[in-house]
């Protein structure tokens, strides 16, 4: 009897203490830790991405500067950063170079010991090398480490495709709101101020995912056009519902051939007894962009690249901006096609810019050769050798210069008859005025400007007099019809165009 009474004693002397500790004014701190794989995966390029190809960021090195690290900083709490890997659009990332980014991070989980919640800085479109669903699997191995109980935030591109089997093991998920992107770091600081509230109120939130069947490409899916504005203009309301944190729209990757390619949305609520609301209008979400479906078109003009030259031509005293959608670096697309420097040249246009084409070896040529040499090179097609061959110019090397000032590997410009082309040595979009002056080139002082890219995005929108985006063919083909697909789930829209479906007749998480 002394015995029972004793534990009753101790019991009651325990709940005392963590009363008294929890009122004393203390705040507890958490600890997050943080990491990431974000990678852009076209499945249509026969070539796969290894580590080489991505900025890897390790501990401090992946916070210093970050507005969403400063606001978890500036909250009190305890960061730990591991493994950041940003990569751009590729193709498939090699089994090697994810498992070793996975098992990075995973160790450095275990080497944490107890995290009160981890912060995902993902894009949504990674596919690897042999694995149906690396992302499924990546959080899945996540869990099994940190338990059920730990609130595992993630920050997307709206260019996801997202599983179900991913969401599930995710609490909180927020993706872009733009398109052309201008809110990536504005979307990181509001998923971690999510986290940081879910843990403060002692909230496990859960997330609704609804998979929409529609598969467009990015140019089609522009957020500041209808119909997309007034969907995403939705977001703010139903994150402020009661019970509910925040709301998604993915438009998908359409160049990523798998079964979860396409459409979504996500609503997520603060906690089970919620989730009957966030299913409510996850449901009106998606049947609300289901009923916009023939609606989302691209919201500049198109033309094949012959009649864009034609009438960029025609086009009085303006600069005319064509953009090379099949070869559309930032979709993953190999950057070396070579079809608009040859319809150039047939033209004979007389005052254009073609930035650029990769090819690290006619850089090298050119480099050699020396400033102010005329050298013969063939360019181009040497990575996409499906939709491009390498095309013999002559020209004048202009410049020797370098993407950044500390940049390893150099550029080069060269005049080529009345075409003004950049050589690359990496793979990388032409996005920003900045990347023009890097080169020395003031885009507004010619009449065409080639950039690979789909839609302009907004930092050379901003300064664009006209736009035309040329149905080009190659590994980011905006016509998806001519795209070769054997994963994507069918039935899907527009590949199957006559096909019924609404989002309150399915079995929901």
């Amino acid at each position: 009897m002394r015995i029972k009474s004793r534990n009753i004693i101790t019991i009651i002397a325990v709940a005392l203490f963590t009363a008294l500790a929890c009122t004393s004014g203390e705040k507890k701190v958490f600890r997050i830790l943080t990491a990431g794989i974000r990678h852009e995966s076209n499945t249509f390029i026969p070539y796969l991405t290894t580590a080489d190809d991505f900025t890897i960021l390790r501990g401090s090195d992946a916070t210093q500067g970050r507005a969403w690290a400063g606001y978890l900083e500036d909250e009190g709490v305890e960061v730990i950063p591991t493994l950041h890997a940003i990569g751009g659009a590729s193709g498939v990332v090699s089994k090697e170079t994810y498992e070793a980014f996975r098992d990075e991070i995973l160790e450095a989980l275990r080497a944490a010991g107890s995290v009160d919640g981890i912060f995902l800085d993902m894009h949504g479109a990674l596919h690897v090398e042999g694995y149906p669903d690396a992302q499924a699997d990546f959080i899945k191995r996540i869990r099994k480490i940190a338990g059920e109980d730990v609130v595992i935030a993630a920050s997307f591109d709206l260019h996801g495709n997202i599983s179900r089997e991913f969401i599930d093991g995710l609490n909180i998920v927020s993706a872009y709101r733009t398109a052309p992107h201008v809110d990536g770091e504005e979307t990181r600081t509001r998923t971690v101020r999510l986290l940081v509230e879910a843990l403060r109120n002692d909230f496990l939130p859960r997330t609704v995912h609804i998979s929409i069947p529609i598969l467009i490409p990015g140019e089609k899916g522009i957020t500041g056009v209808e119909p997309l504005k007034s969907l995403y203009a939705r977001l703010p309301e139903i994150s402020g519902m009661a019970g509910l944190m925040d709301a998604s729209i993915f438009v998908g990757m359409p160049w990523t051939d798998v079964p979860r390619a396409g459409m979504s949305v996500q609503v997520v609520a603060r906690d089970d007894k919620y989730l009957p609301e966030a299913r409510v209008q996850a449901e009106a979400l998606a049947n609300a962009i289901w009923e916009q479906r023939s609606n989302l078109r691209f919201d500049m003009p198109t033309a094949s690249i012959d009649d864009a030259i034609k009438t960029a031509l025609e086009s009085q005293d303006t600069t005319v901006f064509i953009t090379d959608s099949g070869d559309n670096v930032t979709a993953g697309a190999a950057g070396d096609g070579t079809l608009v420097l040859e319809r150039l040249l047939a033209y004979k246009v007389p005052d254009a810019v073609l930035a650029g084409i990769v090819d690290p070896e006619a850089v090298e040529q050119c480099v050699t050769a020396g400033v102010g040499t005329t050298v013969n090179l063939s360019v181009g097609g040497k990575i996409d050798n499906v939709f491009s061959k390498p095309v013999e110019i002559t020209g004048i090397v202009l410049r020797i210069t370098r993407e950044q000032p500390d940049s390893k590997q150099p550029d080069a410009v060269l005049q080529v008859d009345g075409v003004t082309l950049v050589l690359l040595s990496r793979h990388r979009a032409f996005t920003d005025p900045a990347h023009f002056r890097a080169v020395e080139i003031d885009p507004l002082k010619h009449k065409i400007v080639v950039v690979k890219e789909g839609y302009l995005f907004q930092a050379l929108r901003d300064i664009a007099p006209r736009t035309i985006m040329a149905l080009t063919p190659g590994f980011a083909n905006q016509l998806m019809e001519n795209l070769e697909y054997k994963h994507v789930r069918r039935p899907v829209f527009p590949l199957d165009p006559d096909m019924i479906w609404s989002a309150n007749n399915l079995t929901h998480n």
